[in-house]
């Protein structure tokens, strides 16, 4: 029966393997296993590349690609509804305006019309007044003369009675009514 190796006696606080049994050093560097490794390493990096250049990078590129279209895309539908949204802009602005001036235009001819009917009704009142006028003139002329009419026979017989009992004799009615003419100014009757 085999015995089973004991470890190596510790030396300096390690244990110690048997080389056999591992091969004896750090296998990337061993030279006999060298070319097998270049060999492997071409082989795997070349793997590598055709796989990333016909799956992987084509696919990153086609998504690549759709996000550039679609930000294009998205860039575009944004322009659009920019210039959009000017336009409707512009319109509304326009619209408003012409609104605007509309209500100005109705606002004045309104201001006019009223002021046409402001104008009437003031010629009406003053052609009214100016009659009611003219008729108060002319009332205030008859009710004169008539006054002053009353005033002549008034002052003729207070004139009568005044020289009467002054002087004993009552005048002649005709001498004082000319003495009374000639006091007075003269007016056209």
């Amino acid at each position: 029966m085999a015995q089973p190796h004991a470890p190596a006696p510790l030396k300096e606080g390690l244990i110690h393997e048997p080389a056999s049994e591992h091969g004896g050093g750090f296998p990337p560097f061993e030279s006999s296993t060298f070319v097998a490794q270049t060999l492997w390493l071409a082989l795997s990096f070349g793997l590598l590349y055709y796989l990333m250049s016909k799956i992987a990078l084509p696919q990153i590129a086609g998504i690549l690609h759709d996000r550039q279209a679609r930000l294009s895309g998205d860039l575009d539908q944004a322009a659009r509804a920019k210039s959009e949204a000017d336009g409707a802009r512009d319109t509304y602005e326009r619209a408003l305006k012409d609104a605007q001036d509309k209500a100005k235009g109705i606002a004045q001819t309104t201001r006019e019309q009223l002021a046409a009917e402001a104008e009437t009704r003031r010629k009406s009142l003053e052609a009214d007044l100016s009659t009611k006028l003219a008729e108060a003139e002319g009332q205030i002329r008859s009710r004169t003369a008539t006054a002053m009419g009353s005033v002549r026979e008034v002052a003729t017989d207070a004139a009568t009675a005044i020289v009467e009992r002054l002087t004993g004799q009552a005048p002649e009615r005709a001498a004082v009514e000319a003495a009374y003419d000639r006091t007075r100014p003269q007016t056209a009757h």
